[in-house]
């Protein structure tokens, strides 16, 4: 018995299909991979956007403390007649050099890069230098110890903090003299509206391309003072106003200073992973004096 043969040949893909196919299969691959890579890219910025604002809310929540201790304890804390050689009572809230007189003789709050609270690398209390007097540990069982000196300081782009003892006599700037009591503190502070490209001039393009956080194109101060005015006392008590409002005199002194506005804008490392364009986070903070003017 002979059993018929099959005349069906039995065909596999041609060459044009397996072209075809590869070549979908590397389209969806290729896709796939971008749209991974992009992800990734966003999730880092993100994680890097997130990274700034805890740092930037970190160093906010901590200046707001240091300032709302400002001039603790006071001379009223003593009941001995008060003396500037007390070094464990303040002679001030806020520090200056004695280039200007401190503690004694008031001078103008630097506020818009203007005053004669001058130190000898920038302007305390002013735009982006400030200088806090008070004793963060105090404890009533030893009354007898130190006041400190607290200074926050703009240098490039990080924002730097220090601590030393108050010396009576001696000028508060020169205990930090060189930095060598200042510590990074924030990173990435942009205030001063730095770039690549430039440094702290204005107009800037990281001003320009983000001009809600940089009105005008200007840097914006990290520090902004109101003040008390007992020139011209009232009952009840005036509110305070913008220091700046006043002239040179004893109303816009340091010792008068009521408020800190505090403002800080801090750009994460990577620019937006779609627009290439810097990512900022800017928070405000206010820290207020609550101890009584020297």
């Amino acid at each position: 018995m002979k059993l018929p043969q099959c005349d069906k040949q039995q065909r596999g893909f041609t060459l044009v299909e397996m072209l075809t196919a590869l070549g979908i299969f590397l389209v969806v691959t290729g896709a796939a991979f971008t749209l991974l890579t992009s992800s990734q890219q966003r999730y880092l910025t993100e994680s890097q956007v997130l990274n700034s604002f805890q740092e930037a809310r970190l160093g906010l929540d901590q200046m707001v403390r240091d300032i709302n201790n400002a001039g603790f304890p006071p001379p009223t804390y003593s009941s001995a007649p008060y003396t500037p050689s007390l070094n464990y009572l303040t002679s001030s809230p806020f520090a200056w050099s004695s280039s200007a007189g401190y503690p004694t003789n008031p001078c103008q709050i630097a506020t818009g890069s203007v005053g004669a609270c001058t130190t000898s690398t920038d302007l305390a209390p002013g735009d982006f230098d400030i200088i806090i007097e008070t004793n963060p540990d105090y404890n009533p069982s030893d009354s007898t110890k130190q006041v400190q000196w607290i200074r926050y300081q703009l240098v490039g782009t990080t924002l730097m903090r220090g601590i030393a003892p108050k010396v009576s006599g001696s000028d508060p700037d020169a205990a930090f003299n060189g930095n060598s009591a200042l510590v990074p503190f924030v990173q990435n502070v942009v205030n001063n509206c730095p770039s690549p490209a430039t440094s702290a001039i204005s107009p800037c393009p990281l001003a320009l391309s983000n001009p809600n956080a940089f009105p005008g194109g200007s840097p914006i101060p990290i520090f902004q003072y109101t003040c008390d005015h007992p020139a011209t006392p009232q009952f009840p008590p005036p509110p305070a106003i913008p220091c700046i409002s006043f002239s040179a005199g004893a109303d816009n002194a340091p010792a008068n200073i009521r408020d800190v506005i505090i403002t800080l804008i801090v750009a994460a490392p990577l620019p937006d992973a779609t627009t290439g364009q810097a990512r900022l986070v800017q928070l405000q903070g206010r820290g207020r004096r609550f101890n009584p003017n020297q």
